[in-house]
């Protein structure tokens, strides 16, 4: 258990959230307040662009905490995410040392001052408020994954050179999963889980709101009903949340003051970012352009059908 609580206060999490610019429900709010209580990482799985990294960077500013974020790849390994030592600077140290033996150097090499912190070592010997965010921890391999495990079961790191290093005050972590590969049940059991999705559209709309202030709301409300009808077409991605709000922003550059085929048509390309879901999105939606649509490109207008002269039949 932790001995504070930075999201304790008056003011409740969900109104926290919302003036750090985060629309949160009674769920997210609940599951915070539970990791923070309990000392658990939280486990955020979802669809990418649901709001899972956004929430930690949210938490980060409500709390006052400093954010460290691990973004996981395909490969990461040790030296990447946990820690790994300044060979230069051992090299260095050892040819300064003189005739020292070699356990003097060992001594002298295999210290803190020649430690270089990753981000889970740096959020393990922080001495100040923390959030530590492991972002897509689903492209890890299990092996790195398993490494993990020491680190989120008693918040310490073994550096064989060093002994164990304990957290001088346990972090509020946060691991975010697209869900492309099934995450260990050791992983799972040491987390506390939340399942983000696509937000409906009065909630997108809200969504918008909130972040474009400048939209006028019956437009934010056609842009939301908008963006659930993309998103129920089956397209490789999706538009997000992110790219629904850049849509919206684009909306109020461009003047826009009502949405029509032409519009969409137009813009479409800020929420898609792949040929095969825009030339879907025109065909299923009709828009300019697509062959649904029937309209031919601009610039080049119909042609005139021409009379043909009746051929003269033989008498």
């Amino acid at each position: 258990m932790r001995t504070r609580d930075p999201l304790a206060g008056p003011v409740p999490v969900r109104d926290r959230l919302l003036d750090a610019g985060y629309l949160a429900d009674d769920e997210i709010a609940d599951a915070l307040l539970l990791a923070e209580g309990l000392g658990k990482p939280l486990l955020i799985e979802g669809p990418a662009g649901v709001g899972k990294t956004e929430l930690a960077k949210a938490t980060a500013t409500i709390t006052g905490s400093r954010l460290l974020r691990l973004q996981c790849y395909e490969g990461i390994d040790e030296a990447k995410a946990l820690y790994e030592w300044n060979y230069k600077k051992q090299l260095l140290r050892i040819q300064a040392g003189g005739e020292q033996s070699w356990d003097e150097t060992e001594a002298n090499i295999f210290t803190q001052d020649f430690l270089l912190e990753r981000p889970l070592l740096a959020a393990i010997r922080a001495t100040d408020s923390v959030v530590l965010l492991v972002d897509e921890v689903d492209r890890v391999e299990v092996e790195t994954e398993a490494l993990m495990l020491e680190v989120l079961s008693d918040f310490q790191v073994s550096i064989p050179e060093l002994g164990t290093l304990s957290a001088r005050q346990p972090p509020l972590v946060f691991l975010t999963s697209n869900a492309t590969r099934e995450l260990s049940d050791a992983l799972r059991r040491r987390c506390l889980y939340l399942h983000l999705d696509y937000p409906s559209p009065e909630r997108e709309r809200e969504i918008i709101r909130l972040r474009v202030p400048g939209l006028d709301p019956a437009l934010a409300g056609q842009a939301a009903r908008i963006i659930h009808a993309l998103r129920s077409l089956e397209l490789d991605k999706p538009p997000s949340i992110s790219e629904s709000v850049d849509w919206a922003r684009s909306l109020v550059l461009l003047g826009v003051t009502s949405l029509d085929a032409p519009v969409i048509g137009r813009t479409l390309t800020v929420l898609l970012k792949n040929n095969r879901d825009i030339e879907r999105a025109r065909t299923e939606l009709q828009l300019p352009g697509s062959a649904a649509a029937g309209i031919r490109p601009a610039g080049n207008p119909p042609e005139k059908e021409t009379s043909r002269p009746e051929k003269e039949t033989s008498r």
